[in-house]
């Protein structure tokens, strides 16, 4: 279904002001996938989001006045998008399949692609198994692969323990999911909670207040054992090679970031060559703590492509 079709499905679309839209696309394996945009002037970026995650945890791209045209989708199973008929079939392997239908569906040859978390893994293998619809990669706080040996950095847990404890730690809320989901999906989210979370250590301050309790809403509504789910098939992925990519690429880390490591982030960047790497006093939603700087840096990026 085409973007630009009369009968687009627009869902909860929020009146305030924000530059956004849903539409449905159809992936390869005929999973209808929840896509959105912000329907902005200006060139556009593929962005692979972090792992379940919404629009809204990207207050920069939803400003009508950002100057970047940004298309992307909820993950299978996730705000709005279906669940696949394999459920097996929910990892990167399947996320590039996706990216690539939303390309399609926009009729693009090719863009600048971003990525946030685990999209930074998608980003990565798209660019590796299709380099020539990756035109720039722009990596937000993640990793080229292995990201679950890349957790808890600052935590000083030693490398050969870190998979073992995020991984296993993903299986057992996968099995004790369902009774969660039941007290998650009622937790009322709004600025106490952000205030909170924002002092946890696990997130900074952020800029945005209202927008960081939707997104925190929006990730709740998924039921922990499916989200776990996707967070252990997405642990397979292994690092993917650096040696071939050769655009314009940009890494964002945040000091702090106990999700993906700044000092990995830091090493890919120089093993790509011209590889930028900028690094902030913040966490892994470095975008929702400083979006003006992050943005900036992406239209950094999409002037080297230029």
């Amino acid at each position: 279904m085409s973007a630009s079709a009369v009968d687009l499905r627009v869902v909860d679309e929020p009146d305030d002001g924000l530059a956004l839209r849903f539409y449905t696309v159809t992936a390869s394996d005929g999973t209808e996938l929840q896509a959105w945009t912000n329907d902005v002037a200006g060139p556009t970026v593929l962005l692979c989001n972090g792992l379940g995650t919404n629009p809204y945890a990207w207050p920069a791209l939803l400003d009508p006045e950002c100057g970047v045209h940004v298309i992307s989708w909820n993950h299978r199973g996730t705000g709005g998008s279906a669940r696949p008929a394999d459920p097996g079939h929910v990892g990167i392997d399947a996320f590039v399949e996706d990216a690539l239908a939303v390309l399609d569906d926009a009729g693009l040859d090719s863009c600048v692609v971003m990525g946030w978390s685990m999209g930074v893994n998608t980003a990565f293998e798209l660019a590796f198994l299709h380099p020539d619809r990756v035109t720039g990669l722009f990596a937000v706080a993640g990793v080229p692969g292995g990201t679950f040996s890349s957790m808890l950095a600052p935590l000083r847990i030693p490398r050969f323990a870190r998979a073992a404890i995020t991984v296993n730690a993903a299986r057992l809320l996968r099995l004790v999911g369902k009774p969660l989901s039941h007290l998650s999906t009622r937790l009322p989210v709004g600025p106490k909670t952000v205030a909170v979370l924002s002092h946890s250590g696990f997130m900074f301050p952020v800029a945005d207040v209202e927008l960081t309790a939707l997104t925190i809403k929006e990730m709740l509504a998924t039921p922990v054992d499916w989200y776990m789910h996707l967070a252990v098939q997405t642990s397979r992925h292994v690092r993917v090679s650096l040696r071939d990519i050769a655009v314009p690429t940009t890494f964002v880390a945040g000091h702090w970031d106990v999700l993906a490591s700044a000092d990995d982030m830091l090493t890919a960047a120089m093993r790509i060559e011209g590889g930028e790497y900028a690094e902030f006093n913040g966490s892994h939603f470095i975008a929702m703590e400083k979006p003006a700087e992050v943005h900036e840096l992406l239209l950094d990026l999409l002037d080297r492509v230029d």
